[in-house]
Parts: structure tokens; sequence; C-alpha cells
């Protein structure tokens, strides 16, 4: 079998220009008679910086749909890709097993719990030898690659584009950056937290899982260590600040 075990890359592909200025603006026509040009003559004069600041405080997150990030991932599970889609204010465009043969050998991703015990990972290793090498003899024998990928299992690397606008971003950090949400999906939405608050800090500087800003939104289910996550992401974005 010529796939092996991958782990997760994202990318920023593109991003609305000046999305911070451009939040900014839409913000400020909901409560001005200026005409456009003279709005954006008045937010290039005004600290744009306080002005998405008290936007953020308000709460003011509809005219956070006016910017959208695009995002290349590799590296990542059907299992993933299976619950990102149930974010549907968002559009994805996922390498397809009906039209990719597989017949090179597929990656796939190994959960480090089964990692850590070394006959569980050989036997996951063995069996992803045995399901390619099944996949491959369908494809010689004619059988389509539409119907040969119903063995491709959960773990089959996939590729996949990602674009949200950030308001519907903020949401998702906020589900799945959650320590109870699973957790390859959670390590992916790090990963994009990281690139959009490089990319305006103003904007996400606060985001991440729902108890960050309050109380745990998932009650009785709350994993307990809000304390410790709410240190990681402290501890995460002043990293990334001194890191650029």
């Amino acid at each position: 079998m010529k796939g092996k075990a991958v782990k997760p890359v994202v990318e920023l592909l593109s991003h609305a220009p000046e999305p911070e200025k451009t939040v900014a603006l839409a913000a400020k026509l909901c409560y001005s008679s200026s005409d456009i040009e003279g709005l954006r003559e008045k937010i290039q004069a005004k600290d744009q910086g306080d002005f998405v600041n008290k936007i953020m405080g308000l709460g003011h997150f509809s005219v956070l749909e006016h910017v959208s990030f695009t995002f290349g991932v590799e590296g990542v599970s059907r299992a993933l890709t299976h619950q990102l889609v149930r974010h549907r204010v968002a559009s994805y465009s996922q390498k397809s097993q009906r039209y990719v043969s597989e017949t090179e050998g597929f990656d796939f991703i190994l959960p480090e719990s089964i990692k850590e015990d070394s006959g569980c990972a050989e036997r996951f290793h063995n069996l992803m030898s045995e399901i390619s090498d099944f996949y491959g003899e369908m494809i010689n024998k004619g059988i389509k690659a539409e119907d040969a990928r119903y063995v491709l299992p959960n773990a089959c690397e996939t590729k996949i584009i990602i674009t949200m606008n950030a308001r519907e971003l903020l949401h998702f950090f906020s589900l799945r950056c959650c320590e109870r949400a699973q957790w390859e999906i959670r390590q992916m939405a790090d990963l994009m937290l990281q690139k959009c608050y490089e990319t305006a800090p103003l904007i996400f500087k606060n985001s991440g899982p729902g108890c960050l800003s309050g109380p745990c939104p998932e009650g009785e289910f709350a994993c307990g260590k809000i304390s410790a996550v709410r240190q990681k992401y402290s501890e995460m974005l002043d990293k990334y600040d001194r890191l650029n």
C-alpha cells in the first residue's frame, strides 16, 4: 500500500480585502445619513479599530456577513467532512471519490488513541492496506470508481475548500473549538481560527469555544475544564502575536 497516515494542513486561500474596514463601513452606514463616499472618508479619518471593537461589543454581527474567508484543507478524514457540512451557511468543494481514483493507495487519518496501542495500530494499518488492495482489484476488473468507493473507510484522507463569512466563522468556532467537539474537527477549527486572527484580529480576538465569554453553553454536558480552556486560547493567541 502506498498510502500513509497524514496530518491536517489548513491554508487561508483568500479573504475579503480589508475585512475590518468593510465591517466598519457597513456598520457606519446603518447609523448615518452620509453617502458611501462620505462614509468611506469618515472611516479613514477615524480610528477604525475603536469602531470595530464597539461593533463587536454590541453584538452587531450582521455586518460581519459582508466579509468571507476561503480555506484550503487537506490531510483530514471523511469522518471530519461529514460533520463539517452540517454547517450550512458555507460553501464546500471536496475531492470526489467518484471521479478521482484511489488505485495508487489512499492516505488516511490515524487517531492518536489507536496509534498509542501498538496492536491496534498494526491492525489498523493492515486493514487500510487490505482495503486499498481490494479497491484496486475492483477497479482493474472494470468496476466503476463510484461503486468501488463503497469500501473506502471514514479514515480515508480528503481535501476540501471551505468558504464562510465572518459571522458564520464565529458560530463555527464557538461549536467546533469546544472540548466536546470531536478531536479532529476541533484541531482543524483551531488552525482556521489562527488564520482568521492573523487577518482580522479585532473581529476574531475573542473567538473560540462558547465558554470564553460566559458560562459553558453545554450545560450538564460541560467538560468541567473551563479555566484550562480559557487559558489555552489566551496563550494560543498571545503566542501567535509574539511570533508575528
